[in-house]
């Protein structure tokens, strides 16, 4: 085994996706010696197999509803089907051309890039493919794996991954779980033509949002005549020649094309070394205290590897903060309450700070206040023909902790509501403000403006 100075860094990071390239990239700014290892590609899940190439299909999506309503605007055209070929081909054109945006970041850093597999043989050592490479630190960045609640994937039944590369549209499709994966290929899909059927074991879709935006979805969904059954869960799946069979725990069975386990995603820890080298593992998780540190001196961990959001930019935040903590800047915690999230089906959903419900747990019913603005009072809304809400959830008499909204689009105004949440803002701070008109970004500013007793565009 080599193992001589050429392979001694600063840092090794384990884990090229989000937090791991991150981390790598802020380090080398830092003057650190970073050594990045990583089996299959830079970018990880979110860039080849889930952020953006689901994302790309949500835009495909779009389009299509778009040529098919054109009429609404005036506008004739035929919508003539799904060419699964174009889309797939637009699809990773996208991914390629941040993949080699990526590729020349880390090379023009200077960072060692190690392709292989990995395992942590002890608190400074990472060994691939017989060769090692010791670091004053490392970094656990391994990422996450899709869960299939010990369903055999193969054939009709597929995860996100298998889904993305899929070359005709399905007639019919069953969706078990109705979180973030769930309702947005099922967004897709039917957009594409499909009929769809989520299933959720939890009372609502999307469990995890405020209830507001969990009945605005289900009722937008039901406009859309996407079906989904609540409450309920799955009890079997049984592949024929024809089909696939679903049969729930209330014995109803529903029979289809194609079946998307989409139930979330666990640590990707296995077979890693971590327990061996002493690193506390529960679950497959590996817990840090809130300053990402392991319970082993020298070792971090970042990303879907530790308990909480599994989101691409709070791996990005965790990376960049653990760069920062080595190099001695002591930064800023990165604190899940406050990571704006985003689910990209029609109508989207975001989302940061605090529910309604957690609120009240926290400061008890009689200290929260919150306002809902109706987007039929917002001009570009009405322009664009989508329906949503904009709720507003404070401490009374104190800052703005939750801002949670649906609608078109919504998704690119949560930058906004992560400033009033993260900078403890009083709805009096945000009402001052001038929001452009018309713009949906307005209805920050008009939710704002009611929380503060001076509704303009909407009832008090």
């Amino acid at each position: 085994m080599a193992d001589g100075a050429g392979n001694n860094f600063d840092i090794v990071i384990l884990g090229g996706g989000s937090g791991g390239y991150a981390c790598a990239l802020r380090a080398v700014q830092l003057g650190k010696t970073v050594a990045l290892v990583e089996k299959s590609k830079l970018g990880g899940t979110c860039l080849h197999w889930g952020c953006i190439p689901t994302k790309a299909l949500l835009h495909t999506a779009e389009v299509a509803d778009m040529s098919r309503e054109s009429e609404t605007f005036g506008i004739k055209s035929t919508f003539e089907g799904i060419d699964m070929a174009k889309v797939n081909s637009y699809k990773d054109g996208v991914v390629d051309r941040l993949y080699k945006g990526l590729q020349g970041l880390i090379k023009s850093g200077g960072i060692t890039v190690v392709e292989g597999e990995g395992k942590l043989v002890d608190a400074k050592t990472v060994e691939v493919g017989g060769e090692r490479y010791t670091g004053t630190n490392v970094v656990l960045a391994t990422g996450s794996v899709s869960r299939t609640l010990g369903l055999e994937i193969g054939g009709r039944v597929v995860t996100s991954t298998e889904a993305l590369t899929m070359t005709e549209v399905p007639e019919k499709v069953v969706i078990i779980g109705g979180s973030v994966i769930g309702v947005e290929f099922a967004s897709v899909w039917k957009s594409f033509g499909a009929d769809v059927t989520i299933i959720e074991g939890l009372p609502t879709l999307v469990p995890l949002e405020d209830p507001t935006l969990s009945k605005g979805l289900e009722r937008a969904f039901r406009k859309r005549k996407i079906n989904f059954k609540t409450g309920v869960k799955f009890d079997s799946v049984k592949q024929t020649d024809d089909g696939v069979t679903v049969t729930l725990e209330n014995g109803d069975t529903i029979e289809t094309d194609l079946v998307l386990v989409a139930v979330g995603r666990g640590p990707n820890s296995a077979g890693m070394g971590f327990e061996e080298a002493g690193i506390t593992v529960d679950r497959g998780w590996v817990p840090t205290n809130e300053r990402l540190a392991t319970n082993v001196d020298g070792v971090f961990a970042v990303g879907d590897l530790v308990p909480g959001l599994q989101l691409a930019h709070r791996g990005f935040a965790h990376g960049i903060f653990v760069a920062e903590e080595i190099a001695g800047l002591n930064p800023q915690v990165v604190v899940d309450s406050g990571i704006p999230r985003v689910t990209y089906c029609e109508p989207e959903i975001a989302s940061v700070g605090i529910t309604e419900p957690q609120a009240r747990e926290k400061y008890g019913d009689d200290n929260v206040e919150t306002i809902e603005y109706n987007l039929g009072g917002n001009g570009k809304s009405q322009i664009l023909a989508t329906a949503g809400t904009v709720k507003l959830v404070r401490e009374k008499d104190g800052p703005i902790v939750g801002v949670h909204m649906i609608g078109a689009r919504f998704g690119e105004q949560v930058g906004e509501a992560s400033l009033m949440v993260n900078w403890e803002a009083y709805p009096e701070d945000v009402a001052q403000f001038i929001h452009a008109h018309p713009t949906q970004n307005e209805a920050l500013g008009e939710a704002a403006l009611a929380l503060a007793g001076k509704p303009l565009h909407s009832h008090a």
